[in-house]
């Protein structure tokens, strides 16, 4: 029996991971269909794209545009696969995580190993630098020279943190991690072998369907997914008030539960996204397959409210840009200045 709502509101973050710890089985027949419903949209609105080429390039380009959502929610399913949580076999699920790392241009242990130590420093603010955003305090950026100031003003100006990082992340970044090359051969063919099957398939997309198939269809479905997934990534952790603290201060599931969002978005956009919106549980209980996210909104209310942010509200959120430990907010540039005046 869940504990009621009334006492629900005086738990601690450590009392919800052992309350969460019984919706982390996965459903195989569940866990199969989900991928069988968005792979098939995926490769028919593909194929269909490809056919429209000989009618209009824009209308191909109009369908990569719509088949970039179901490659995000690919995206969200190699994402519970790098956890564990999407299938009871963990060699299963990596191998359907890696298969996946070729169409979204992401090699599954190098991203797997990144996520993880996301997951394990998020919220800290001695441990910044690994899966993160780049993000500032306002004693940090007020202490930097006016070229420091420019080039993080520069960083998170929306056009480049959501036009330029994606870019780089999935086009450049992606095919030589170096810093995680380092940790072992694993990590090496993770990143060659995914980058042979994207250099297979562009090289058959080439041959079989010319440059236009690659401009109009292959670039845009992948470059507009990962645009989708960086703003994800941002509203997940960069909200006003979400939580950093320093190691003294700082727990893994205080920084999982009050500083990630819980993104309520509208449903069929909950469904093209995998749930990710449900942040705040997904952090404090990763092992949760993305499809029983809704089952805890649905039998604990106050999670269902908390760290609540609509779609509306969230476009406010890119104008947030310094973390001030003081007010324990994060902050505009402007509301920066207003505290230094």
């Amino acid at each position: 029996m869940d504990v009621p709502i009334v006492k629900e509101t005086l738990l601690q973050p450590t009392e919800w991971t052992r309350i969460l710890a019984k919706y982390r089985e996965p459903n195989h027949t569940q866990s199969v269909f989900e991928v069988a419903i968005t792979l098939a949209p995926f490769i028919v609105i593909w194929a269909l794209a490809w056919l429209s080429l000989s009618i209009s390039p824009w209308l191909a380009l109009a369908l990569a545009v719509a088949n970039s959502t179901f490659l995000v929610r690919l995206f969200m399913i190699q994402h519970d696969c790098g956890h564990g949580a999407f299938f009871k076999n963990r060699k299963v699920g990596d191998w359907v995580g890696r298969c996946i790392g070729v169409l979204t241009l992401t090699p599954y242990d190098v991203w797997r190993r990144n996520h993880a130590m996301h997951h394990a420093t998020t919220g800290n603010l001695d441990h910044r630098g690994t899966g993160d955003l780049p993000t500032l305090t306002v004693r940090e950026y007020r202490a930097k020279s006016w070229i420091g100031r420019m080039g993080y003003r520069l960083v998170r100006n929306p056009l480049f943190l959501f036009g330029v990082v994606p870019f780089y992340t999935f086009f450049l970044q992606n095919r030589l991690p170096i810093g995680v090359m380092r940790g072992g051969r694993r990590y090496w063919i993770s990143a060659q072998g995914t980058n042979l099957a994207v250099a297979a398939i562009v090289g058959g997309l080439l041959w079989l369907g010319g440059l236009n198939v690659v401009l109009f269809i292959f670039l845009p479905t992948v470059f507009l997914a990962a645009v989708i997934g960086m703003w994800l990534f941002y509203i997940q952790h960069q909200f006003e008030d979400t939580v950093w603290d320093r190691d003294g201060d700082w727990t893994v599931q205080d920084a999982a539960l009050h500083g990630s969002s819980h993104y309520d978005l509208p449903r069929p956009l909950r469904w093209l996204t995998g749930n990710i919106g449900v942040h705040h549980v997904h952090h404090l209980a990763s092992r949760i397959p993305f499809y029983r996210l809704p089952e805890v909104m649905r039998d604990h209310d106050v999670l269902a409210q908390s760290q609540r942010i609509t779609l509306w509200e969230s476009f406010k959120c890119a104008r947030l840009h310094l973390w001030d430990e003081d007010s324990r907010k994060l902050l505009s540039f402007a509301a920066a200045r207003r505290l230094a005046a």
